[in-house]
């Protein structure tokens, strides 16, 4: 599952779908994560955005770069582009729209963001009531909750651990967000939300989700998914959950 290259088949990297993803210059994590998991023939590339900080001013000055960014990655020759943060294409209900329209302008692929994955993964999964667990700072959470609510979510908990930065999300533990996500029973969510693409979660979904008895939604899940499913491709990845099972 995990070979990106075949020989004996004349196969590179890539065959099937090359991914690229535009990512926090600050974001050690969504990388190695997506990397172990992406299914037969789908390789991924990357470029970064400058974002190391959480103010309205760093956020959005993660989307000043865009255009050039996007015209980096089609050198590459990729098949789809992805906007992979969750703090900046959740600043409001439009901007994942936006960048999308941006992105496929100026580099002529299929393109979506973190956010318009988020939507889809929860269309899909067709919660009512919502536990949102992330690392940011208050002003993060409450625009993320924001966001929810206006696609008609009830945020029912919600959680932030007042990080500002990729590299200090990526420095929680796993276990942590296991943690965190299993303190949400109770709170009448049926859905838990693990928010942003900085933090290592993918090895605690699916016990996470047994444990718990609800369907766990990540934001490098969702993306994953969105951008497989939008490209055609039907693989089954049952260690990163339901959604994706």
């Amino acid at each position: 599952m995990m070979s990106q290259y075949d020989p004996a088949q004349g196969k590179g990297y890539g065959w099937r779908m090359r991914l690229g993803m535009l990512l926090p210059s600050s974001n050690p994590v969504a990388e190695p994560e997506l990397i172990r998991f992406l299914p037969d023939g789908v390789s991924l590339h990357t470029t970064r955005l400058k974002l190391a900080g959480s103010t309205r001013e760093d956020l959005l000055g993660m989307t000043e770069g865009v255009e050039q960014a996007v015209k980096l990655l089609t050198d590459a020759g990729v098949d789809r582009l992805v906007f992979n943060c969750t703090a900046v294409s959740t600043f409001d209900p439009a901007m994942g729209e936006a960048l999308r329209e941006r992105m496929e302008f100026t580099g002529g692929k299929p393109a979506t963001s973190t956010s318009d994955a988020i939507v889809a993964a929860l269309a899909a999964l067709a919660p009512r009531k919502v536990a949102l667990v992330t690392p940011y700072i208050d002003a993060v959470v409450e625009r993320e909750t924001g966001f929810l609510e206006h696609f008609g979510y009830e945020v029912v908990h919600k959680v932030g651990l007042g990080l500002a930065e990729g590299k200090a999300m990526a420095s929680v533990e796993p276990g942590q967000w296991y943690r965190e996500g299993m303190a949400c029973a109770g709170t009448g969510a049926d859905l838990v939300f693990l928010s942003c693409t900085a933090i290592r979660v993918f090895d605690v979904i699916a016990g996470l989700e047994r444990d718990l008895g609800l369907p766990v939604l990540t934001s490098n899940q969702a993306m994953l998914w969105w951008c497989l499913r939008g490209a055609g491709l039907q693989d089954r990845i049952p260690a990163l959950g339901g959604l994706l099972a």
